[in-house]
């Protein structure tokens, strides 16, 4: 199936490594041209090497929240125009909510919940302008379940799932439509402790009806649908793609 994303310009945050590498070459394959954010310059060269040709990188904290309102414009500047939006940078502090600062809890805030809405506001003029856009937030299982030792982040992921319903209602009116991705277990370097260690790996599936982690490859087909100009009438939606583990009792 034709997505109809040949010349589209899409944003992906957390680009450098893991899913956000992942949805962006996924863009990149269906025709699409890719600003793609991270703070490694290294990993974002790495990217680029890619698809040079339809890849532009910018190196940014998305913490620091007047250089990701800079974003939309830098990838019209660069790529011409932009039409997509992928907010998927994110950090996960795993810690005793007892024990963690609050430094680290703004921070978590910052970068997961802020960022996101700082980049949608920022690229919503224009999407209002050429008459419609998607934006596609990356949640995560632990926003629908809370988990115990990531009481932030599910805090935060949570938020975000609320915050792309919201945005959602308020800008269908304008053709544009937020929905959002909440991955379960992704064999990406978040899951190192997981994948190295056998007895771990083996109490780790137990909870995945599937009996087994996702593939890289696994999530990029899932955002170029959600950005696709086909899928117009869908918007507020979080799909879920965890093998079955949130849905089993």
């Amino acid at each position: 199936m034709d997505l109809e994303l040949a010349g589209k310009v899409a944003i992906v945050t957390g680009a450098g490594r893991g899913l956000g590498r992942a949805a962006a070459l996924s863009l990149v394959a269906e025709g699409a041209r890719v600003l793609g954010v991270a703070r490694s310059p290294e990993q974002l060269e790495r990217l680029r090497e890619a698809a040079p040709e339809r890849i532009a990188i910018a190196v940014c904290d998305v913490a620091e929240h007047d250089r990701v309102a800079e974003l939309p414009q830098l990838a019209i500047e660069q790529l011409g125009g932009l039409d997509i939006v992928v907010n998927n940078a994110g950090i996960a502090p795993a810690q005793n909510v007892i024990e963690q600062d609050w430094e680290s809890w703004r921070r978590v805030l910052d970068v997961n919940v802020t960022a996101p809405a700082v980049l949608a506001v920022a690229a919503a003029p224009h999407f209002v302008a050429q008459g419609g856009g998607k934006i596609i937030n990356v949640v995560s299982t632990s926003g629908l379940r809370g988990k115990p030792g990531l009481v932030a982040y599910s805090t935060s992921k949570g938020a975000l799932v609320r915050q792309t319903e919201a945005l959602a209602a308020e800008w269908a009116t304008h053709n544009i439509q937020v929905n959002a991705i909440a991955p379960g277990a992704f064999k990406t370097d978040a899951q190192s402790q997981v994948l190295g260690s056998p007895e771990i790996l083996e109490r780790r599936l137990r909870k995945i009806p599937a009996r087994r982690m996702a593939e890289d490859s696994e999530f990029g087909p899932m955002v170029c649908m959600l950005a696709s100009p086909l899928n117009d009438f869908m918007t507020g939606a979080t799909v879920v793609i965890d093998g079955g583990e949130v849905s089993k009792l």
